[in-house]
């Protein structure tokens, strides 16, 4: 697969999925001012990869109207244990590299997997995505935002509501035609 069709894929994915169904009620004013940035990884070395997230959170330093980025690993994580992992290295590296309490992650799978869910839980889809993905989050522009959002610890709760009701199958439709 190419590059830039799992850049198209995501930023579908995020318009027809995750704004779209307010996932992220967040999401849709950094659409709307095109200030997400999305980045294909090719690496597939965990090291790699750290330095990559690395490069990417100095080149958010540098360029503050680009809001947050996807950093999306197409190759090399499929796995969500081998994933999980990555994403342990990742917070440490980026404790290491003092960028605690500037960014934070989020993680998004294609095999997402709440800790005690079972696989086919609907609720699981809130977080899956077209391919592994590390969202890298301002953590300055998350504490505005959810300052003025009433009710921010609702969102999970209503997330995985919405996601019970619509069911697996319907998610699974949606991963697929963000694909397509």
């Amino acid at each position: 697969m190419e590059q830039h069709e799992c850049l198209a894929h995501t930023e579908i994915w995020v318009k027809d999925v995750i704004m779209k169904y307010n996932i992220c009620p967040f999401a849709r004013r950094e659409v709307e001012r095109a200030s997400i940035r999305y980045v294909a990884i090719e690496e597939t070395k965990t090291k790699a990869v750290l330095k990559a997230l690395i490069e990417e959170c100095q080149y958010l330093d540098n360029h503050p109207d680009t809001e947050t980025t996807l950093f999306i690993l197409p190759r090399g994580f499929e796995g969500f244990y081998p994933y999980l992992d990555l994403v342990d290295y990742a917070t440490d590296e980026l404790i290491e590299q003092g960028y605690e309490g500037v960014y934070q992650l989020a993680t998004f799978h294609p095999d997402y997997c709440f800790e005690g869910e079972p696989q086919d839980s609907a609720a699981n889809f809130t977080n899956r995505s077209p391919y592994p993905c590390l969202h890298i989050i301002r953590e300055a522009s998350m504490e505005m935002a959810l300052a003025n959002y009433n009710d921010p610890e609702s969102i999970p709760e209503r997330n995985i509501a919405f996601a019970e009701r619509k069911g697996s199958d319907f998610f699974v439709q949606l991963l697929q035609h963000c694909t397509k």
